[in-house]
């Protein structure tokens, strides 16, 4: 049975309890959480996954993704981008790799993690497709379902499945004055099948019937959005809000059937709409746990859009949003190198720690009290210890140490509290 069905069951599991412990919740309150659908835990049955908590009331999570491309094949550098991942406190891992042999891309980098992985299958049945039929458009609903099922019985814990794009959807979008038009590569699949065929998207035509796979497997869906806004420009328009609205529905539809859900969020928005499309989400989508990718605050920054996510994605935690995908240095000019993935998921986790301290979070706010004690004695190997990246920090500090091995070279015997100590020592 899913984690849903347990909690419907007032059933208390091992995972729950692991997540209850790590989040020091009550483990009653945390199974009808997850009873409402507004905490999920993904893990499949088939997989030695570590419990991590997804929705309200834990700590704001964050995921990192990694993959190959047509263009870059090199499963050692996947496998070292895992070992990133899971070295600096990655939450999850999504596998959007789209070039080589993907199921054994999968199986390699699940060899290296416990973390919940992710995956977008409709990435696999496109690039199945391409070599099966010539063309992405081209792909058919048993290979949809086929690869979906597959990969559930591989072990992927969650699964973005683009189900709220509509032929109505895509009617909306053609009457949109969008400057971007669709940026979700499994969006454009799919808006591209539904106008070559004229017909329905099968994974909402067939909810019922990927609901049973998912359930079979326990597989947290993460329905994807599709039609979220590429640049500024963009944000919040009609084609974004009806998908949403959509989303909102099949929410209920997982809830009955027991499976776990999560609704995936935009991913460039104005700091002044973060928190009324996060309000919006939670109000349509009945507090479903929420993934955004940032947001993006500013399209004016290639090459530091690990630093306008980071923005937006404090904003969003301290909204409401739980789960937060980073975003590389990379984002929008190359696939991401290891360096990348460190520097993004480290300015996501900086995001996601100020979310949590901003909300009151009791975890997030004895790391700060442990951190602030350190600095006040001057427990410099604590201080590397506490942070994200003890690495760079130390490494800092060696390279222009200074004289006095309680101060750093920025102040030296200058030091305000070296002085402070001096004057109101006992």
């Amino acid at each position: 049975m899913t984690q849903m069905t347990e909690a419907k069951n007032r059933i208390i599991t091992e995972e729950m309890k692991e997540v209850a412990k790590k989040e020091r919740i009550d483990p009653e309150r945390l199974r009808k959480l997850i009873a409402k659908g507004y905490v999920v835990i993904p893990k499949n049955i088939h997989r030695d996954t570590t419990p991590v908590g997804i929705g309200e009331d834990l700590r704001t999570k964050v995921n990192v993704n990694i993959g190959t491309s047509p263009d870059c094949v090199d499963i050692e550098m996947e496998i070292r981008k895992t070992e990133i991942a899971n070295k600096y406190g990655a939450d999850a891992i999504m596998d959007l790799s789209t070039g080589g042999n993907l199921p054994e891309i999968r199986k390699r980098i699940m060899e290296h993690t416990n973390l919940p992985l992710g995956t977008v299958p409709i990435y696999e049945v496109g690039v199945e497709s391409k070599k099966k039929y010539g063309s992405v458009v081209d792909m058919d609903e048993d290979l949809i379902f086929k690869v979906i099922e597959r990969q559930a019985k591989e072990g992927v814990d969650f699964m973005t499945l683009h189900c709220g794009i509509t032929k109505e959807t895509v009617e909306t979008l053609k009457k949109s004055n969008r400057i971007m038009g669709i940026v979700s590569r499994g969006g454009a699949f799919l808006a591209a099948y539904i106008i070559h065929h004229g017909k329905e998207n099968p994974l909402y035509e067939n909810f019922d019937y990927l609901l049973e796979i998912l359930k079979e497997h326990d597989v947290t869906i993460s329905l994807g959005d599709g039609m979220r806004p590429g640049c500024l420009c963009d944000n919040t328009d009609r084609p974004q809000i009806h998908e949403l609205i959509v989303l909102g529905e099949l929410v209920e539809r997982c809830r009955e059937t027991g499976v776990q859900a999560m609704v995936e969020g935009p991913g460039h928005i104005p700091l002044n709409n973060i928190e009324s499309n996060i309000r919006l989400q939670k109000s349509i989508c009945k507090n479903a746990p929420f993934y955004v990718l940032g947001p993006v605050v500013t399209d004016m920054a290639p090459g530091y859009d690990h630093i306008t996510a980071a923005i937006g994605g404090a904003i969003a935690g301290y909204a409401g949003a739980n789960f937060l995908c980073y975003v590389t240095p990379a984002e929008h000019v190359r696939l991401m190198k290891e360096e990348d993935v460190k520097e993004g998921l480290i300015a996501t986790k900086i995001a996601a720690q100020a979310a949590d301290v901003a909300r009151g979070n009791r975890i997030a706010w004895e790391m700060e009290r442990e951190m602030a004690l350190a600095r006040k004695h001057h427990l410099w190997e604590k201080q590397f210890q506490l942070a994200f990246d003890s690495e760079k920090p130390k490494k800092m500090r060696e390279e222009l140490p200074s004289s006095n091995e309680k101060a750093c070279s920025v102040c030296g015997d200058l030091c305000a509290l070296l002085i402070a100590e001096s004057i109101f020592k006992d």
